[in-house]
């Protein structure tokens, strides 16, 4: 698995946000998500989400003898984020890594790309997490290619996964997603 650099702040950090994609309240529309556990492949993990009071919890246990992976994925959508230059997330995790991923119309052998970034989390506090799109990696099957780089002026899903190599539970909650320019302000 490779490593990306994330920025992470504490919750006290009420820095510029940027563009809101969803916070999970009845204000913001529904992005379909749904769960794509590795029993799609013969694993054993199980993973699932709800959303409540404007969170969504992604809970599950993972099992490497098998795929070793749980994902939520959102339905199909436009994006049009070229402007911007990476996502935010607002999370509450659990110590483990998680990846953050999106999808364009980009394919590879026919077959459609998904782009990964991991990172990292800290155990029962919330945290600001800002993923550069520069940090996304071209990915097919969870191989990791060389190309193409991801085109942010058209991601057509995003979605929130955990293949860390690790067994066990886990929990992570998210409050936000956004778009955030390089304008915003940078995070130490």
């Amino acid at each position: 698995m490779t490593t990306s650099a994330s920025t992470i702040t504490t919750a006290s950090d009420d820095s510029n946000t940027g563009l809101l994609l969803t916070d999970f309240t009845a204000d913001t529309a529904d992005m379909g998500w749904y769960v794509v556990n590795d029993n799609v492949m013969g694993g054993r993990s199980d993973g699932d989400f709800e959303q409540e009071d404007g969170v969504l919890k992604f809970t599950g246990r993972t099992n490497t003898n098998g795929g070793g992976f749980s994902s939520i994925r959102t339905k199909p959508m436009e994006l049009a984020l070229s402007d911007r230059s990476g996502v935010q997330l607002r999370v509450k995790g659990d110590g483990r890594r998680y990846t953050w991923r999106l999808t364009t119309n980009a394919r590879w052998r026919g077959r459609q790309i998904s782009y990964w970034a991991e990172f990292p989390t800290q155990e029962g506090v919330w945290t600001t997490v800002d993923i550069p799109f520069s940090r996304f990696t071209p990915r097919n099957r969870g191989y990791q290619l060389d190309g193409p780089t991801l085109d942010p002026g058209q991601i057509t899903g995003m979605g929130l996964m955990i293949y860390d190599g690790l067994d066990g539970p886990f929990a992570l909650q998210l409050e936000s997603v956004s778009a955030y320019s390089a304008s915003s302000p940078t995070r130490d």
